[in-house]
């Protein structure tokens, strides 16, 4: 059982998946998450999370986004990460509920090995030819991250659908 509300995944899910699968669909084109959609994710749980939780829980998940966001900015500045990927991960933080950390944890690695896998597998295959100006192909070890964030927040808010407590 997740800590997420069944309720709350019901009514992200609709506005969070096209965003996630937008983030990724940019990142591997581009190698750029939009700032539209990170602007997006999170007016999603700005305009919404007041409907789904208790306003304490609210504003410790609106501290959640600040707080990701200055690790993440931290992250870029030492070039482990990129500006998107810490914008979008820090949009996407109040959506997950703090007991869940350890699901999500392990979701996400589950999710970035499985990304990174089929990434590099579609990338020297004839599966590249489906996409072949998509800019992630040809950046040396660089690695479309959108992909698996998104990925992985689309996959939580969808589990707790239905496991959700």
């Amino acid at each position: 059982m997740m800590e997420q509300t069944s309720f709350a995944a019901w009514l992200f899910l609709p506005f969070v998946l096209p965003i996630c699968i937008w983030a990724a669909w940019n990142d591997l084109r581009a190698m750029k998450i939009p700032n539209k959609a990170v602007i997006a994710l999170a007016l999603v749980f700005v305009l919404l999370g007041l409907f789904v939780m208790p306003w304490p829980d609210y504003l410790w998940r609106l501290a959640q986004l600040v707080v990701v966001l200055l690790v993440g900015i931290v992250l870029n500045a030492t070039g482990a990460m990129g500006a998107g990927d810490a914008k979008f991960a820090a949009a996407a933080a109040p959506f997950i509920a703090l007991g869940d950390l350890r699901i999500l944890m392990a979701l996400y690695a589950a999710n970035l090995l499985a990304a990174f896998v089929t990434h590099r597998l579609a990338k020297h295959t004839k599966l590249r030819n489906l996409a072949p100006d998509w800019k992630s192909w040809n950046v040396g070890s660089d690695f479309p991250m959108g992909l698996s964030l998104g990925g992985t927040l689309a996959l939580y808010i969808a589990m707790g659908t239905y496991f959700g407590s």
